[in-house]
């Protein structure tokens, strides 16, 4: 699966203080968020806002479904009301996966507080400047928000909160992204592209027992596969990736670095014409055939700079999922989906 975000806004949360455990954010009644929550609510009852139903729990903090839904309206204003017109699947998974990023954006604004990451006021206004220049100007900025129902105050908080986290990101991330001479030329002679065949059963925002429902369902379609039934076949019957599904499950030439790393280790590993082992991901669980591999063509010295920032792409997206994980991890960083009481 092609590494694109489900949701549909960019969340950021308002982050209280990290010496204590922080309040629930709870939605005031009268207010568009507390409104939307309840529209919402006739979809999936746990976004009720009278329920302060908790989506993740740390150490210092937690996540309610009502804090989700106020930062769609902060960061989204009133596009936040599209959500009203999604199906409650797709609604659950869109709240829980937001919930985590919430949650995901505390632990690293805590870890670069305690890491002393700060931004200037004349690096933010830099940055600010910067982004007035794209809108046109400050007025155009300031009312492409104000038109959007957007809080020019919240906005601005954000985009500092993001600078900040940029910088512990840089000497904590960045520090393990180098780039040796012998791996460039490892991955130039490397397979490039891949073209595979999947099957994919979603589990994002699942409970445990839905999860492991999947997996047996799965374990079947894998022995049916690996019986010789026609792959392409059992991928439009059974597999919930819209994206391939009506292709038979077909992904063609696509590059390292832009799959999921489990899928692409698989695809770039399991022999040509082989069907892989069950393979999890964020978005659930997988089985893949291998249709071919290719080699690059071009000569070296045409493709080695590309090839030195997709090798420090790659790098910095493992050094962040394992800062990540490790902060999780220090924290007691638990999540309950929308279908758990």
């Amino acid at each position: 699966m092609k590494k694109s975000a489900l949701a549909v806004f960019v969340i950021a949360a308002v982050i209280s203080s990290c010496g204590a455990k922080s309040e629930d954010v709870r939605l005031v009644k009268g207010t568009p968020a507390y409104d939307l929550a309840k529209d919402l609510a006739a979809l999936v009852p746990a976004l009720d806002p009278e329920k302060d139903t908790v989506l993740v729990t740390a150490e210092k903090f937690t996540v309610t479904a009502g804090e989700v839904v106020q930062s769609f309206f902060d960061q989204a204003g009133e596009r936040a009301q599209q959500l009203k017109s999604i199906d409650a699947e797709r609604l659950k998974t869109i709240v829980f996966q937001n919930a985590v990023q919430i949650g995901e954006r505390k632990l690293l604004l805590e870890a670069a507080g305690a890491a002393s990451a700060t931004v200037t006021d004349e690096e933010f206004s830099e940055s600010l400047s910067r982004q007035y220049d794209q809108a046109g100007g400050e007025e155009s900025f300031l009312q492409m928000l104000t038109s959007n129902g957007l809080n020019v105050e919240t906005i601005k908080k954000t985009m500092r909160e993001n600078m900040v986290i940029q910088k512990y990101l840089e000497t904590v991330v960045e520090a393990e992204s180098t780039v040796e001479e012998a791996e460039i030329l490892e991955a130039y002679n490397a397979d490039m592209t891949a073209s595979v065949r999947h099957i994919l059963l979603l589990t994002q925002g699942k409970s445990d027992e839905d999860k492991a429902e999947a997996l047996k369902n799965m374990e079947g379609i894998l022995e049916r596969a690996r019986a010789g039934e026609d792959f392409a076949a059992l991928a439009a019957e059974f597999s919930e990736d819209p994206g391939s599904k009506d292709n038979g499950g077909l992904y063609e030439n696509f590059g390292r670095g832009r799959m999921v790393k489990p899928f692409e280790d698989a695809a770039f590993s399991v022999p040509v014409g082989g069907i892989s082992d069950i393979v999890e991901t964020t978005y659930g669980y997988h089985i893949l055939k291998v249709e071919g591999r290719e080699k690059e063509t071009r000569p070296f010295d045409e493709i080695r700079d590309e090839l030195e920032d997709q090798i420090r792409q790659r790098k910095e997206q493992a050094a962040f999922d394992a800062l990540i994980q490790h902060l999780k991890d220090e924290a007691g960083f638990t999540t309950k989906t929308l279908d758990r009481p």
